[in-house]
């Protein structure tokens, strides 16, 4: 298989050579580099990479180019390697028209001529974006299959699963697709049970669960030692940047997730409010990029990996998992994020996951494709959903319970959605029911001010709302409120009275919990600003009190 394109176009001579070998000392042996003199030239090298059936990985082009600019270059061929990332290089006075083509031609990053030295100028920007070429890059041939049905609950939870931890994978309808019925007729077992997934090397598992499949796809599913300074109990923004600055400060870090790391915001289609990402970033590459920089500091991250239970043992702190595993620690950062509530909606139990789903499942949107589906929430994970399935489907409508977007969702995601001709928003608007033999069929909404019922077809729907912290693992050991939000610093000093049974002659730190060398951060604590920013704010501050405690200790 050909090597992916990294296309360069410059019309100065001098620096298309410069920038050509720049790039192939780079990356020759990964991707092949091609050069072009003009925009017309580089058009001609799109086409004839379309009809061989090869792909462009990043456009890299000069902004002033006679006849044509850098900018109407990409806007011209970008029908044809969408997916491709787009990075112009300008001169100081163009950054304004840089800027500009975020937006207009989706523009990845701009560059300021010159680059050097390449190994800091040039080369980390551009391995960072290649690296997201890659990772959302569809699967090669025999890679992993997922031989299932599309509205099985089951095989939805093996997909979402591969999805969110980043793991390509090509899906097989049993029902439809004829490869599907060749491989279930290869295997040993008259009837496997479903669905079936079919690794690269051959290796067949049977409705695995999410642990054996997290083993069998090379994730860490053990831990290395039985004992370590800091364990930080999910991988989730807040989580993540503990594990970093905790690892980059010396301390050896264990994370364990539930299911795959980035938690809530990994399953965002683009955060665009982050800072330093101008064009914004997938929650997906977000993560991706977090869990790379953990692992290079040293911090061990355990996936699928359900905590059941937190013991204080003196000054010990020891963490239980599902399958009776135990990680103790000197200390803990609860970082454990939200867990979607489940809705008592006549039909929703019977349909989960046959067109009814809970939480981020971005993964399926594609299955929608000229379909229509409705989104439920109202805050921003509801709002970026609507945004990535307005892609794919038909027609797209939110249902918001309360009276306006501009409570609980951003500015720009409210602008967004205005923009969008196959997104409707419903304000005021509860579902009542949903109905469907096998599948989803039609749900029925209560306007809430007329008091009126409508029905309306559908094929999917989408539940972002009703999350509760998940803290029920420590319930019995640290201070929460009624919502199950857990109490940290100066909010568990009631009239300057210490926590019943805080073990130490001092008050809680910042962050900490009532049990001492036990924090909390993102969107377990109580009333913490629920932002991807603030969370990693929490996470890397909860590493400081971490360090004063355990000089404390």
């Amino acid at each position: 298989m050909a090597r992916p394109a990294i296309i360069a176009v410059d019309d100065d001579p001098q620096v298309l050579a410069e920038v050509r070998a720049d790039l192939r000392s780079h990356y020759r042996e990964h991707y092949r580099i091609v050069g072009a003199s003009s925009g017309a030239r580089a058009l001609e090298a799109v086409e004839e990479l379309v009809l061989r059936g090869e792909e462009v990985a990043l456009f890299l082009v000069d902004q002033r180019m006679p006849v044509m600019s850098g900018t109407d270059f990409l806007l011209a061929s970008a029908g044809r390697f969408p997916d491709a990332k787009r990075v112009l290089l300008t001169a100081y006075a163009d950054t304004d028209t840089a800027i500009a083509s975020i937006n207009t031609v989706n523009l990845d990053h701009y560059l300021l001529k010159p680059w050097d030295p390449p190994e800091e100028a040039l080369y980390p920007v551009l391995d960072d974006l290649l690296d997201d070429w890659q990772a959302n890059r569809p699967p090669a041939e025999g890679g992993i299959r997922v031989l299932g049905m599309r509205w099985s609950p089951a095989t939805h939870d093996v997909k979402d699963f591969l999805a969110r931890n980043q793991v390509p994978y090509v899906f097989l309808d049993v029902e439809r697709d004829p490869q599907a019925t060749r491989l279930l007729e290869a295997m040993p077992t008259d009837e496997p049970t479903l669905p079936v997934v079919v690794l690269p090397d051959g290796d067949v598992l049977e409705a695995p669960e999410p642990r054996d499949l997290a083993g069998r796809i090379g994730l860490h599913v053990q831990a290395s030692a039985p004992f370590y300074d800091l364990v930080v109990v999910g991988a989730g923004p807040a989580g993540l940047a503990a594990a970093v600055y905790g690892a980059t400060e010396g301390l050896r870090v264990a994370v364990v997730e539930r299911q795959a790391t980035g938690g809530q915001a990994g399953s965002s289609s683009r955060i665009e409010n982050y800072l330093g990402f101008p064009k914004g970033i997938s929650g997906l590459d977000l993560a991706r990029r977090a869990t790379a920089q953990a692992v290079r500091f040293g911090a061990e991250i355990l996936t699928a990996a359900d905590v059941v239970q937190l013991r204080v043992e003196g000054p010990r702190r020891t963490i239980v998992l599902g399958d009776g595993a135990e990680l103790s620690s000197h200390a803990v950062i609860i970082a454990s994020g939200m867990t979607t509530r489940t809705l008592d909606v006549p039909g929703f139990e019977r349909l989960t996951g046959k067109g009814v789903y809970y939480g981020a499942t971005l993964s399926e949107a594609a299955a929608f494709a000229g379909e229509d589906v409705f989104v439920v929430g109202g805050a921003n994970s509801a709002g970026q959903g609507a945004v990535w399935f307005a892609r794919h489907a038909r027609t797209v409508t939110l249902l918001v319970r309360g009276d306006s977007l501009a409570h609980k969702m951003s500015s720009y995601l409210v602008d967004q959605l205005a923009e969008l001709g196959n997104v409707e928003v419903l304000c005021d608007t509860e579902v009542v029911s949903v109905h469907g033999g096998d599948r989803l069929e039609r749900v029925v909404l209560r306007d809430g001010r007329a008091g009126a019922t409508q029905e309306r077809a559908g094929a999917g729907l989408f539940v972002f709302a009703g999350a509760v912290p998940h803290t029920g693992f420590v319930a019995d050991v640290v201070e929460r409120t009624a919502r199950g939000f857990i109490l940290t610093g100066p909010e568990l000093l009631a009239d300057g009275t210490r926590p019943a049974g805080w073990t130490v002659d001092r008050d809680p730190l910042p962050f900490e919990t009532s049990v001492p060398g036990v924090f909390a951060a993102g969107d377990v604590r109580d009333g913490a600003i629920r932002r991807v920013a603030s969370a990693v704010g929490q996470g890397s501050t909860c590493v400081t009190m971490v360090h004063r405690y355990l000089g404390m200790a």
